[in-house]
């Protein structure tokens, strides 16, 4: 692990000295987007899930406090009907065809998370929480320019997820502590690379500063 964090900021030095890596700051208005923190995703019995990862208490932690300063949360969920198989997604990744929406125990979200009735519930088919959905229009419609990405997984939807919403012109901020993947390689890996080119990624700490900054604020 030293010798692959020397690699990392030897990488980071490199990127800054051709000016890559910067901030793109924090919005006046942010949602959190939670991707994929179904119940298959945090157990073990289902082929894409791991038993209770260490970043959903996180992620339950920190809605708090988006909660508390009023912050659109939306969540997603994958899902697939009985006559869908995935296409190529359910080809790469065959576990994924386990998650169907008649089987409410895989893909309702986490109870850890305490979802609340308001707060919506997009299912998607396919990495990103913005391909195939409403999700670009309905932030559009609410004014948001910023968006607080966490979920899983950081090396598949995570990073799907914050590139299409970069790519619509959002600001986007990860806190690191509320992102999770399978392996931790992978995870590092896409960390780094989500840092350098298309999000800040934050401490969690820092991010709810930030959204302490917002309660009680007149819309």
């Amino acid at each position: 692990m030293a010798d692959s964090g020397a690699q990392f900021k030897a990488v980071e030095c490199f990127y800054a000295d051709r000016g890559i890596g910067g901030s793109s700051g924090l919005g006046s208005r942010p949602a959190v987007i939670v991707v994929d923190v179904s119940r298959a995703f945090t157990s073990s019995a289902y082929g894409v899930g791991a038993d209770s990862p260490p970043a959903v208490p996180e992620i339950a932690e920190f809605l708090g406090h988006a909660r508390a300063a009023a912050v659109p949360v939306v969540f997603t969920t994958i899902a697939f009907e009985p006559a869908e198989d995935g296409a190529f997604f359910g080809a790469k990744v065959p576990a994924l065809r386990e998650l169907r929406t008649e089987d409410p125990a895989a893909v309702e979200i986490d109870p850890l998370l305490r979802r609340r009735p308001d707060e919506l519930v997009l299912v998607k088919k396919f990495p990103s929480a913005f391909f195939g959905t409403h999700l670009a229009s309905h932030l559009v419609q609410r004014g948001i320019d910023t968006v607080i990405v966490t979920g899983c997984s950081t090396s598949g939807c995570i990073r799907a997820t914050v590139v299409d919403a970069v790519s619509y012109g959002f600001r986007v901020v990860v806190p690191e502590e509320c992102v999770f993947d399978r392996a931790e390689a992978p995870h590092r890996a896409n960390l780094f690379d989500i840092r350098a080119k298309y999000a800040d990624v934050m401490r969690r700490e820092e991010v709810e500063k930030y959204l302490a900054t917002l309660v009680g604020r007149a819309d």
